[in-house]
């Protein structure tokens, strides 16, 4: 079956998004100083040179690609409570001058570029009539779900990125809108 249009286009597109990543990751690779931060680029850096190569793998012989990708379990055990604790979150400058990233850039450029990815594989695999690519996609929205989880968890922990609990009567504002469905009634 070959690809449609639309599927090309978007794999055109998500590819050419892959090279930015890898590129990126790479500067990220050198130029990071935080150990955890290190190790997490270095875990995460194979996988998206593989979601590349799947990608590029259904452009060049759309019938004999597999689309299997290699997607990181979701580590649910890194937000604790010191993480969630309400803590401000560290003023920042912006660089307008950069020669040499900090941590914190690294992190928060990798950040949007997964939430930027996972959304684009979202839209992308709503549009795709090849199983195969579609399963494809799924896969990599929830690589970058994994990958975004990690980094968010590790902004937060330095207090680079804020995390704001709710009060319970903002929180009781909005239950009480709304009522569940009795299942009996449908």
């Amino acid at each position: 079956m070959k690809l449609t249009i639309c599927e090309l286009s978007y794999l055109n597109e998500l590819i050419t998004s892959c090279v930015n990543t890898i590129t990126c990751m790479s500067l990220f690779k050198n130029q990071v100083t935080d150990e955890e931060l290190k190790s997490l680029l270095n875990t995460h850096f194979p996988i998206h040179v593989e979601d590349y190569n799947r990608k590029v793998e259904f452009v060049k012989n759309v019938d004999t690609a597999t689309g299997n990708l290699n997607v990181p379990q979701l580590n649910t055990s890194i937000f604790t409570e010191d993480v969630n604790e309400i803590k401000p979150a560290e003023p920042v400058t912006v660089n307008t001058n950069v020669t040499k990233l900090t941590d914190r850039e690294i992190a928060l450029s990798y950040f949007l570029t997964l939430k930027r990815a996972g959304k684009e594989y979202a839209i992308s695999s709503m549009e795709v009539t090849n199983a195969n690519l579609r399963q494809f996609l799924k896969d990599a929205y929830t690589m970058s779900c994994n990958h975004s989880y990690e980094v968010y968890e590790w902004m937060a922990k330095n207090n680079y990125y804020p995390i704001v609990v709710t009060t319970a009567e903002q929180t009781g504002n909005i239950a009480s809108i709304y009522n569940p469905i009795p299942m009996d009634q449908i």
